[in-house]
């Protein structure tokens, strides 16, 4: 089985949209378009025909493309069953335990909510890789819009099986404020310094951060290191209030 070619594609501020193609069977999927040209444009320079955008929650800036991508390809869009009615353009809804193909490749779906009531990740395990929309973030989580944190501890305990080498494909690009917080409430944790400066000549140098990893967020990520619901919630008050 050919390896899955996954392209970052930056859009508005600081979002990333990814685009996924399976060579073998020339299928191509998006995860969370939040406009369409760029997509569209970058497919088209490549040859690949999208044909499925997969989104994993409602937001705007995860759905804003999807009518004018369907429209220009005809592809089918695969939304979180729980979000049907905020996710008008979907075709196909799907729920945790579902499975879908890109090729022969399958993604497990996982509900992971909290940041929106519906939102759900995909797990592609034999590719070591996964899709977490707003869920996990390089040294971050996301917001509680619609959850708690006892959700998002669920969260970050199932991600924290996942194998080290696992490679987290989040949607935008926060890591230089999400570093910075980490340090002040994980002021002792000399991997987190090292990453922190890492990321800042990145940064600098105008590189993308992201992918992270499961390895790197187990290290680094004070979410996924918190020991109870309690203490992310109270690290994500901190966070919010920053």
């Amino acid at each position: 089985m050919a390896a899955l070619d996954i392209v970052r594609i930056p859009v508005l501020s600081d979002n990333y949209v990814w685009l996924v193609h399976d060579p073998e069977s020339f299928e191509t999927m998006v995860v969370d378009p939040s406009v369409a040209d760029p997509v569209l444009a970058e497919a088209d320079r490549r040859g690949w025909p999208i044909t499925a955008i997969w989104n994993t929650h409602w937001h705007p800036d995860h759905t804003g493309g999807n009518a004018d991508i369907k429209a220009k390809t005809g592809c089918e869009i695969i939304a979180p069953v729980a979000e049907r009615e905020r996710i008008p353009t979907a075709d196909r809804l799907v729920k945790d335990g579902d499975r879908i193909r890109l090729g022969s490749h399958v993604a497990d779906v996982w509900d992971v909510p909290a940041h929106t009531a519906g939102h759900i990740a995909y797990h592609f395990a034999d590719d070591a890789a996964i899709f977490v929309g707003d869920t996990l973030f390089a040294m971050g989580c996301g917001r509680l819009f619609e959850g708690t944190a006892e959700q998002m501890f669920a969260n970050m305990q199932r991600l924290a099986t996942l194998d080290d080498a696992t490679r987290v494909y989040c949607a935008h690009e926060y890591t230089l404020s999400n570093a910075r917080f980490a340090v002040t409430v994980d002021p002792d944790n000399r991997a987190l310094a090292d990453r922190l400066a890492a990321v800042e000549a990145a940064r600098a140098a105008g590189e993308p951060t992201v992918p992270t990893s499961i390895g790197a967020e187990r290290a680094t990520n004070p979410f996924l290191r918190a020991p109870t619901a309690a203490e992310l919630g109270r690290i994500r008050a901190l966070k919010d209030a920053a």
